[in-house]
């Protein structure tokens, strides 16, 4: 979804003479300070890191320095798993299985959980979830800044052609790490996405803005995605082992308006595969909206956003399809939701693949026009799950963020969308 609202951020530390225990000491592009404090020994990683780890053994030899540089995943959250880890997501034919669980799953979006800064908050909301029976939370993975952020907020990646950074710390990474480990505790499972194809949290535009190009050569301009995938590398290396993680999410919304379809598609089956490469274990899907469909010829079904819904699906290392709704958005009608419901799920179905009827929401009459979309969905072969956008609840700051299409807890709108649409998934 694409919202209006200010990226927060954090700011980075100081140089210093010597490498701060923990800190970066060299990778690729890396131009400070390789010298570790005392009791710390510089030590390689991999191609894109090397850090500053308890010890006091010589240096381990990091390779020369290319172009960007990022920052490491502290060792002790390093996690790995195999392609038969136990107690992971996965598909059983056109459904998901979770838990040992093979069936329907309801599920909701919040962009604005990954950036909370009270842990207190953070277990609120997945207890409301988990109380009213959702399975699945779909989060942003990703917040880039290509400026120095202000003091005291949180950001994951400040983005520069000069040396970038990947912030591990407190006001950074650490973030997300408290949102997956409470919701391990709560059986709330996590779709995790590595970028936005809108300015929101800095997304393709804060790459285009440090590494040059437009947003149609993004997925092909090499300092870009050399940098996107030592993001993925340092979140996925940080949650492989995590049962809460139902999946990997390559991109929200990923659009390549006026390009051929093919070049989406390339980079989706690339990058895909790097992903599993890094991790086996885990689901791995695009984030797209659905668009490119044989249909009506509507605007959401023809392919000029460079998008082939079919060709995406055929891809071996995308495990499922998503797809998204918003008519308000798209020029089209309420009702003419379901007929795009039902087009995805054939699609899906005709592939030997589930859907993920990930993002939905209307501006009005949330109830009456958003329940009939759930029934469809649960009514057609090839969706599995459906995620309403998005979550609202109350903090300890207040409300959270409501752009039109939020679905506040406790309301009668929740009791409709939530509390009603589990119990019909339950007496299917």
């Amino acid at each position: 979804m694409k919202y209006s609202r200010a990226a927060l951020l954090s700011l980075a530390g100081p140089a210093a003479a010597q490498v701060q225990g923990w800190g970066q000491c060299g990778g690729q592009g890396y131009s400070g300070e390789t010298a570790c404090v005392s009791g710390f020994v510089c030590q390689y990683s991999n191609q894109w890191y090397s850090q500053c780890v308890p010890g006091t053994a010589a240096t381990t030899a990091a390779p020369p320095p290319p172009t960007t540089t990022t920052a490491a995943v502290p060792s002790s959250t390093r996690t790995s798993a195999s392609p038969g880890a136990t107690g992971f997501a996965k598909t059983d034919g056109l459904q998901f299985n979770i838990d040992g669980e093979t069936g329907y799953f309801a599920g909701t979006n919040s962009y604005w959980i990954s950036f909370l800064t009270n842990n207190a908050d953070v277990d609120k909301t997945l207890d409301e979830l988990a109380r009213a029976g959702h399975k699945i939370l779909r989060i942003w993975g990703f917040n880039d800044v290509t400026s120095p952020p202000g003091s005291g907020t949180v950001y994951f990646q400040h983005l520069s052609a000069g040396g970038s950074t990947i912030n591990t710390g407190p006001n950074g990474l650490q973030r997300l790490d408290y949102v997956v480990s409470s919701a391990e505790k709560r059986g709330i499972k996590l779709i995790i996405n590595f970028v936005n194809n809108w300015s929101d949290y800095g997304g393709i535009p804060a790459y285009v803005a440090a590494f040059g190009g437009t947003q149609k050569t993004w997925y092909t301009n090499s300092a870009a995605q050399a940098q996107y995938r030592a993001y993925v590398e340092a979140v996925v290396s940080r949650y492989a082992g995590s049962a809460a993680v139902f999946a990997w999410e390559l991109a929200n919304e990923p659009r390549c308006n006026g390009c051929e379809t093919g070049v989406l598609t390339r980079w989706a089956a690339e990058t895909s595969a790097y992903v599993k490469s890094l991790d086996p274990a885990h689901l791995v899907t695009l984030g797209d909206e659905g668009f490119g469909l044989a249909g009506d010829g509507s605007y959401p079904y023809q392919f000029a956003e460079g998008v082939d819904f079919a060709a995406n699906l055929a891809i071996d290392t995308l495990d499922f399809a998503t797809f998204h709704l918003y008519p308000s958005h798209w020029g089209t009608s309420y009702d003419w939701g379901n007929a795009w419901i039902q087009a995805h799920g054939r699609a899906c179905a005709a592939a030997g693949k589930p859907c993920l009827f990930e993002e939905y929401g209307s501006e009005t009459d949330h109830c009456g026009i958003e329940s009939k979309w759930q029934a469809t969905a649960l009514a057609t072969e090839g969706v599995a799950a459906d995620l309403f956008w998005q979550l609202g609840t109350t903090l300890s700051t207040g409300q959270t963020h409501n752009d039109g299409f939020t679905i506040y807890t406790g309301s009668s709108d929740w009791t409709c969308l939530v509390t009603n649409h589990i119990a019909n998934i339950a007496s299917r």
